[in-house]
C-alpha cells in the first residue's frame, strides 16, 4: 500500500502570498465592479473576460509554476509592482476605473517576474492582454466613438431591409419601419459590443492555435468587420420582431434574444471566415511548396 504524497505547503508559500495581497486589494474593486459598470448591458461582458482569463492562467499554471530558464527578474518586476501599486492608489483614491482596474494587469505580470522569470511570464502574455478587455473604458471615449458606429450601423440595417421589400426609413439612429419607431441604443451597436466581439474573435485564435502567421493576421483584422456586421443583423433580428410581432415583443424577451442572435452570427461568421483563410492559406502554402 502506497501512502499518498504530501502538499509541499512551502513551495507554495509565495504564491499564497500573493493570492492574499491580491485579494485584498482586488476583491473590494470587483464587488464595486459588480454592482457597478458590470451590472450594465453595456459592459456585461467584463465578468465574461476575467473568468476566460483566469482559466487561461490556470490552463498554464503548470508553465507559470515551473522554476527554471533565466530565473526571476526583481530589477524589471520591482519597478513594474512600484508602478502599478501606484497606479493602483490614484485610480482606487479617485475612482479612476481606467486606472485601478488596469493596474491589475501589471501587477500580475510583475509577480511572475519577481518569483519565476520572464520564460514563465510569456506562458501567459495572451491572459493578461486578454484581461485589457475588460477594463472600463472613459465614458469621454465611449461617446466619442459610438455615436459614429451606431449611425454606420442603422444605415447598413436600413439599406438591406429596404433592400428586400420592407417598409423602413431612417432619422440618424432613429429607424420607422411601419407603424414603429426604433431608436438604436449604445448596447446594440456601441464601442463595448466591439469590443466585446473583438475579445471572442481573440479568444477563439488562442484557442486554435496556428502556426500560421497569416491565417492569424488576416482574421484578426477581419474580426473587426465581422463584429460590425454582427451588430447589423442584431439590429435587423430587433427590427424585423418589433415589425412582425409588435413593440412589446421587440423591448422584451426576445430582445434578449437577439443579444444571443449576435453572438451566435459573430461565431458563425468567425468559424466561417477563418475557414475560407485556412483554405487559401493552404493553397498559397502548396504553390510555394511546388515552386520550391
Amino acid at each position: 500500500m502506497t501512502a499518498l504524497p504530501t502538499l509541499r505547503w512551502k513551495d507554495h508559500a509565495p504564491w499564497l502570498v500573493l493570492l492574499a495581497g491580491l485579494c485584498a486589494l482586488y476583491v473590494p474593486t470587483l464587488v464595486g465592479l459588480f454592482s457597478g459598470v458590470w451590472a450594465d448591458d453595456t459592459q456585461g461582458h467584463g465578468p465574461i473576460i476575467l473568468a476566460l482569463a483566469c482559466w487561461l492562467i490556470y490552463k498554464r499554471w503548470d508553465q507559470v509554476d515551473a522554476v527554471g530558464g533565466a530565473g526571476p527578474k526583481p530589477l524589471l518586476a520591482w519597478p513594474l509592482l512600484a508602478a502599478s501599486g501606484l497606479l493602483y492608489a490614484v485610480g482606487r483614491s479617485q475612482g479612476i476605473l481606467l486606472f485601478e482596474v488596469g493596474s491589475m494587469i501589471p501587477m500580475l505580470l510583475g509577480t511572475v517576474l519577481l518569483f519565476r522569470g520572464t520564460q514563465q511570464a510569456r506562458a501567459i502574455w495572451f491572459p493578461l492582454f486578454f484581461m485589457l478587455f475588460m477594463i472600463p473604458l472613459p465614458a469621454l471615449l465611449v461617446d466619442a466613438m459610438t455615436a459614429p458606429m451606431k449611425m454606420a450601423v442603422s444605415y447598413v440595417a436600413e439599406h438591406i431591409l429596404y433592400a428586400v421589400g420592407y417598409p423602413i426609413a431612417r432619422t440618424g439612429v432613429i429607424l420607422q419601419v411601419g407603424p414603429y419607431q426604433m431608436l438604436v441604443a449604445d448596447a446594440c451597436a456601441g464601442l463595448h459590443t466591439l469590443f466585446t466581439l473583438e475579445a471572442l474573435g481573440l479568444f477563439y485564435l488562442n484557442l486554435v492555435q496556428s502556426a500560421s502567421l497569416f491565417r492569424n493576421m488576416t482574421l484578426a483584422v477581419l474580426i473587426i468587420p465581422i463584429s460590425f456586421l454582427a451588430n447589423v443583423i442584431r439590429v435587423m433580428v430587433l427590427v424585423l420582431i418589433t415589425y412582425h410581432f409588435g413593440d412589446e415583443a421587440g423591448q422584451g424577451f426576445l430582445h434578449d434574444f437577439a443579444g444571443l442572435v449576435l453572438f451566435l452570427s459573430a461565431l458563425l461568421l468567425i468559424l466561417t471566415v477563418d475557414g475560407a483563410v485556412h483554405w487559401v492559406d493552404k493553397r498559397l502554402s502548396r504553390r510555394r511548396e511546388a515552386r520550391a
